[in-house]
């Protein structure tokens, strides 16, 4: 009988010890230990998803200058400057708009881009031409400055009934246009003067700052040509005097 108590208080002690040790305090730690390591884990994973979520956008970086494609799209005229008699600036859709009465203005071909203001941006300048329908074509110079990366519109200046213009360019912070137009008392219809003229931006105004004429060879209502060789300065607000071939009898 002893000898087979013994076995079984043997194991039972065996047991014991068994359950004693893995219930120590020793063992908690190391659970809790790893438990916490997990957790550790997990939240600093937690932190780098919520930080990747919750990161702001990168903001879009502002061009240092405008294209000339932009102004296809944009306002022409504003609060300040109005185009023409128009009380709220136009919208312009790829280079056209047009109002219920068959008025159109389009945005024209020749355009520069430069700094015009001396704020280190390029701004834009630009033709565009209003058709009333008839016979009249007026073309205008027009300034959009660089504000935040889009065209604002500044400033214009016309340039009268059918002179179409042939270039545009920006040099020095001032534009130069080239545009067709006649001398005083010309036909409508006779292009006879390729006026090259220096604007510099004033607040919301172009300041024409001087003009120079050249003949245009361009054929007239009547079929004739004007010479194209003679050409010089000339102070605003005249024309060259028209030479006139001498008739061999």
């Amino acid at each position: 009988m002893r000898r087979k108590l013994v076995p079984v208080v043997a194991l039972s002690m065996v047991c014991l010890l068994v359950a004693t040790t893995a219930c120590s305090p020793g063992s908690r730690k190391k659970r809790n230990r790893s438990a916490d390591g997990s957790t550790g884990t997990a939240a600093k994973r937690d932190d780098v998803d919520t930080a990747t979520t919750r990161a702001t956008p990168t903001p879009r970086r502002t061009g240092d200058q405008l294209a000339c494609v932009e102004l296809r799209n944009t306002r022409v005229g504003s609060r300040k400057v109005r185009y023409r008699e128009y009380a709220a600036p136009i919208r312009l859709v790829d280079g056209r708009w047009s109002d219920r009465d068959g008025t159109t203005v389009e945005l024209q071909r020749p355009c520069a881009v430069g700094d015009l203001d001396s704020d280190g941006a390029g701004d834009a300048i630009g033709v565009v031409m209003l058709d009333g329908g008839g016979t009249g074509r007026f073309f205008t110079l027009a300034a959009w400055r660089n504000v935040d990366g889009e065209p604002d519109y500044q400033a214009q200046v016309d340039l009268g009934d059918r002179t179409p213009v042939e270039s545009v360019s920006v040099r020095d912070g001032r534009a130069t246009v080239v545009y067709l137009t006649r001398s005083t008392n010309s036909p409508m219809a006779e292009l006879n003067i390729r006026r090259t003229a220096v604007y510099q931006l004033r607040g919301t105004s172009l300041a024409k700052l001087s003009h120079t004429d050249a003949r245009a060879t361009e054929a007239s209502a009547d079929g004739d040509t004007a010479d194209s060789s003679d050409s010089g300065t000339v102070p605003d607000g005249s024309s060259p005097a028209r030479k006139r071939k001498s008739r061999s009898r």
